[in-house]
This record gives C-alpha cells, structure tokens and sequence, in this order.
C-alpha cells in the first residue's frame, strides 16, 4: 500500500470500523444512507441563561447528557472568520463613548456599537458605523488584518492543527468554515451601505472580494498540508424573510467567481484525491430562490430552512434529493407544547429518515420563550429516530 492511499483518514478515509461512533454517525448523514439513525447536535441556543444553564454549545458535556446529542463527529477549521472577516490580529475591544445608559463600543470587527452599558449579549446590537467606507479606509484599517502570510496567524495554525490531525485520523468529517462573500462584505461595509456600493464601487467590492479569496486560499492550503476536507462550509447569510438581499447577477458577479476558484484550488490540493469535496451554504431567511444558484457552484448541502420564513424541508428534500439538509425544525413550535411537538415531528422526521442525508435542528438558536419541559420533551422525540 503506498502513502497516497493510505486509509488513515488523510490519505484516504478510515475504515468504517475503525471511525469513532460519532463519525460514523455524521457521515451516515452525508452519505445520505437512507434509514440511517439522524445525527443529533442542535445549531445553538439563546435559551441557556432562561434554563440556568451554563453557556455555550461547543463540546459541552453537560448538554451532551441532557439532551443526548451525539459524541462528535465533525470538526471545522476556523481562521476564515463567519459573521465578520478573518481579521488577524482582532480590533481592539473599546468604549468610545459613554452615553449614559448606553455605551459606544469599538468590537472585534471594527465595527461601532451601541450597547446596553456593561451589556454584550441576549440582544440585537445597533451598529453605527463599519470599517470602510472607501479605498483608503479598506487598504490602510482592514487590509493588513487580512494577511495570511502574518507571524500571528501562522504561529496559531502551527499550535491547532495537530489537534486536527488526530481527529482526521479518528474518521471526524472535517469541515472548513469560512465567512461568506456577502456576510464578509456587510460586515465590512454596513447592510445598507454595502447595497449603494455594489453601485457605486465596484471596484472596492472587487478588492474586497480578491482579499477574500486571497486569504482564504493561502489559509486552506496550510490546512490541507496536514488533513483532507470534506466540506467546504460558508456563513452567508444572504436571505431575509422574503428572499435574498441581493440579485442574482449580482452574486454572479460579485460572489461566485471568488467561490469557484477557491473550491477549485482546494480541489487539486487535497491529499485524498478520491474523496468527496462537500459545499455547504448557511443562509437564514426565505432561501429556496438561491438553492438553484448555489448549486451551480456544486453546493451539496444547506442550513438551517427557517420555516417562519417559509422554507420546508419536506418540499426541498422531494424536489432536490441529493441534497443534504439540516435544520428545518420551528423554533415556534417548540415553544407551542407537546401536542405541536408531536405533530411537526410526526409529519416530517419519518419522511425524512426513510430518504437519508437529513440532520434535523431548530432553525436557529432555540429562543427563549421556548421552556425547558418543551425542549427536552422534543429532544426525546429526536432521540426515537436516533437509531
């Protein structure tokens, strides 16, 4: 057997019998092996405080117990940034004004903020002011956060990546977040802003965009010098209640050139040639009009189908049936008790199992007028479609 084709995880995928539970588990789902028991994790949680319970979801052992999520089965790469931009090193975190009740905040993204004083968190925040506002403000505040050639950013993929290695050579499926085009652009610029621009400036947004591309191509390659990818997996963003924030042609223009040459370049570096490249776009909001458009790009996955907005899983699965979907499960019914419990999960988890490649969560964090008692009762629900 010759190193290329070693099936040690990086080199070619580990045996099934070799994987831990939860990777057998995870890729059960992205295989789309119809029947087989649903993944259990959930996407998040703005309830925790409300329950008296810890914080956080991330490899938490006590919600693990509690609720019978699965052991893990995947592990994503960071360092691309998700909501904001990869920046390396962050802003300074800073009150610039006192305002009484309020305080004006420079955050981690530079972005000025307006907070509860003494207050970050369990409420939307009113943003001011974003970092650029034209190509002197681009090149001389952000531009050099984003270099991927930086001492920081290379001592910090040196110390995480063995941690990595070791999880590849568990059978973890191994995913690559990154922050996605119009996420990064609005993080940057300002939602309203950023939509004047693509008008104004299109030459910025093309800067921008070549940056993106630019770090995101020299970050995965130091990644894939040690592990191969499953998925490639962005934080978009780009939909809201009635359908995307921007048109097509301007995601053809503006998004998916940067897209396709990073999939591709990612493609010919893997270590493991034969495996599968996976591609999934996280979208909150009405996000079936873009399911045809990032297909074309090769998207093989989506999340999380808000249904308040409505998306269901049911109609997408029977309409695109290789693809991969997660979510779709009402954060408002599980506020609704039992009985709505019961009918939501009866009228779509059977479905679903039967065809494969489902992994159901709330459609976003579960809110906190969702109570414990609800909760737990539908992950006991949840957990009957387990095996």
């Amino acid at each position: 057997m010759t190193k290329e084709n070693i099936a040690d995880g990086i080199h070619a995928l580990l045996p099934r019998d070799q994987m831990c539970m939860g990777a057998r588990k995870y890729r059960d789902f992205y295989d789309m092996v119809p029947g087989a028991g649903f993944y259990q994790k959930e996407f998040g949680f703005y309830s925790l405080e409300e329950w008296g319970i810890g914080t956080g979801i991330d490899s938490n052992p006590e919600l693990d117990a509690l609720f019978g999520y699965d052991p893990e089965g995947r592990v994503d790469l960071e360092g691309l940034g998700w909501c904001e931009a990869g920046f390396c090193p962050l802003f300074e975190e800073k009150v610039l004004e006192d305002l009484g009740d309020y305080e004006l905040v420079q955050d981690f993204a530079g972005r000025s903020v307006l907070y509860f004083k003494g207050r970050r968190n369990g409420f939307m925040p009113q943003y001011k002011e974003h970092p650029v506002k034209d190509f002197r403000s681009w090149e001389e505040i952000c531009l050099p956060r984003l270099d991927p050639s930086s001492p920081e950013r290379l001592e910090k993929i040196r110390n995480y990546m063995p941690e990595i290695v070791e999880k590849a050579k568990q059978g973890l499926f191994i995913g690559q977040k990154i922050v996605g085009g119009y996420m990064y652009l609005r993080s940057l610029i300002g939602p309203e802003n950023l939509l004047y621009m693509f008008y104004d400036d299109p030459e910025l947004i093309h800067a921008c965009m070549q940056q993106w591309l630019v770090l995101a191509d020299a970050v995965t390659a130091e990644h894939q010098k040690y592990v191969s990818f499953d998925e490639v997996f962005i934080g978009e963003d780009i939909c809201y209640n009635h359908g995307p924030l921007i048109s097509p042609d301007m995601m053809r223009e503006f998004l998916f050139p940067y897209y396709q040459q990073l999939i591709t370049n990612i493609r010919s570096r893997q270590i493991d040639k034969e495996r599968l490249l996976g591609f999934q776009v996280d979208t909150d909001g009405y996000s079936i009009p873009v399911i045809e458009l990032y297909r074309s790009l090769g998207m093989t996955h989506m999340s999380p189908f808000e249904v308040a907005s409505g998306c269901d899983v049911l109609s997408v699965a029977e309409k695109y049936p290789d693809l991969r979907i997660s979510g779709g499960v009402d954060k408002r019914v599980l506020a609704q008790g039992k009985e709505a419990i019961d009918e939501m999960v009866d009228r779509i988890f059977p479905v679903m199992k039967a065809r494969g490649g489902y992994l159901p969560t709330c459609d976003h964090g579960v809110p906190p007028e969702v109570s414990l008692e609800d909760y737990q009762y539908f992950r006991k629900r949840c957990l009957e479609f387990a095996d």
